[in-house]
């Protein structure tokens, strides 16, 4: 036994060599040996020819035991797990793979690379399982809907300060928009808005959250109940201007999609950006220029259906007054208006009593009358109160009292008759019948 060779079969070639004996032993055409096991005519006269000629063991493969003649030698494969722990340390194989071809000019399949981070014991962060949800087809047009939610990340890691980025992405191809500010709020989605619909058009329809910014929480006026309206924002009654349906999604999962952009945006353009030395939210808004390019030449796909929803922007339509803050203020009789404890002198003529206060998102202020701008110049000085007039009160000062020999106190005359009498009598008639029935003396 010790002199006899051994030789190791996979399960697989142990199958195949009763087979190959049999059409060898002319129990089997080689037409149904290649039935049997799935082989084209040509590829079992060559298994046949070998095993006659090296007997049982000519059925091994002949690649066992060789390198594959696609294995990278030792010293690329060490250049490329150093790169990948040091400048794309924390990229996943697949976007390591990316930037290894385009930065570095390094051809590796991603699942090589990711057998070698398993293998080696590389960190990338890996995708969590997705709970089961009801599935809601795409839009068949583009520009039917857009989904666009703010994220709040360190886009720049610790090389600048926390921001929100503004991403819009299209449901039927996926073409994505984005811009950074510095938070979310009512100016940076005015000015999202304004600038999409300045390169796009206007959208048929928003996919947005509950935010506050995009649907208040206040509760109904009465002119709002009366007319079965509900509260809007600024943005709101802005998309409402302009003939945009607002939807409000339920859950965060409603809006998969953007969700699922911030996820790769969090993963891709942040290392993108890091490779770049990024730092600031003027240089990331100059970057994603280019980005945001790339990432739909790649990533779009094509709508079930031609044809583009976005309305083109009339030339009447000023962006300005529409994606700006509004609020109505009283007019006073003096064509005075008070608004953020500041005064404003009116000067046109209008018989309004009431104006509505523009603020723009460039600074500038409006004073507007049913889309009419009305002149005003800022009050520096607000006019002094005027004093209220004293009125001398006689009462407060000391009771004169009239002395004896006063004329006052000799003379004087009853409520029914004119006659006169003297002091004394008018004391004493009075105490007896109140000035009312005197007798003549």
């Amino acid at each position: 036994m010790a002199g006899k060779d051994i030789i190791r079969m996979s399960v697989k070639e142990l199958r195949r060599l009763p087979i190959i004996q049999k059409v060898i032993g002319k129990e089997l055409t080689q037409i149904e040996g290649a039935d049997i096991l799935s082989l084209c005519d040509r590829q079992i006269r060559r298994v046949v020819k070998r095993v006659r000629e090296e007997g049982d063991k000519g059925i091994i493969h002949k690649s066992r035991g060789r390198l594959s003649n696609r294995t990278k030698p030792a010293k690329t494969k060490k250049k490329i797990l150093e790169l990948c722990k040091t400048r794309y340390k924390g990229f996943n194989p697949t976007f390591a793979s990316e930037k290894l071809f385009e930065i570095d000019e390094i051809i590796i399949h991603p699942e090589t690379l990711r057998l070698w981070f398993i293998k080696e014991g590389i960190e990338y962060k890996r995708r969590k399982g997705r709970k089961h949800r009801s599935w809601r087809e795409r839009k068949r047009h583009y520009g039917e809907m857009i989904q666009v939610d703010g994220s709040h990340h360190r886009w720049f890691e610790d090389r600048g300060p926390e921001c929100v980025l503004m991403a819009y992405i299209d449901d039927a191809t996926n073409t994505v928009y984005a811009r950074f500010y510095d938070y979310e709020g009512k100016l940076p989605a005015m000015d999202s808005f304004k600038r999409y619909i300045e390169r796009h058009g206007i959208p048929h329809s928003i996919y947005i959250d509950r935010h506050a910014t995009y649907k208040p929480t206040r509760k109904q006026t009465i002119e709002e109940e009366l007319n079965n309206e509900e509260p809007l924002s600024e943005v709101g009654r802005g998309l409402m201007e302009l003939g945009v349906e607002v939807i409000y999604a339920q859950s965060p999962q409603a809006k998969g999609r953007v969700e699922r952009l911030f996820n790769t945006f969090q993963d891709r353009l942040i290392k993108e950006m890091r490779l770049r030395g990024i730092k600031t939210i003027k240089e990331g808004n100059k970057f994603l220029r280019h980005y945001l390019a790339v990432h739909n030449r790649r990533f779009s796909i094509k709508p079930i259906e031609e044809g583009d929803f976005h309305r083109k922007l009339a030339e009447d339509i000023d962006l300005d007054s529409i994606f700006c803050i509004k609020t109505e203020r009283g007019l006073g009789n003096d064509f005075t208006v008070a608004h953020k404890h500041k005064l404003y002198q009116v000067l046109d003529y209008t018989t309004s009593k009431r104006v509505v206060v523009e603020e723009r998102l460039d600074g500038k202020m409006f004073i507007t009358y049913k889309g009419r701008r009305l002149a005003y110049k800022e009050i520096l000085e607000r006019p002094k109160k005027k004093e209220p007039r004293k009125e001398r009160l006689l009462w407060n000062k000391k009771q004169y009292v009239l002395p004896k020999d006063h004329p006052y106190r000799k003379f004087t005359f009853s409520r029914r008759y004119p006659q006169r009498y003297t002091y004394e009598q008018k004391e004493k008639v009075g105490q007896k019948e109140k000035g009312l029935l005197l007798t003549v003396i």
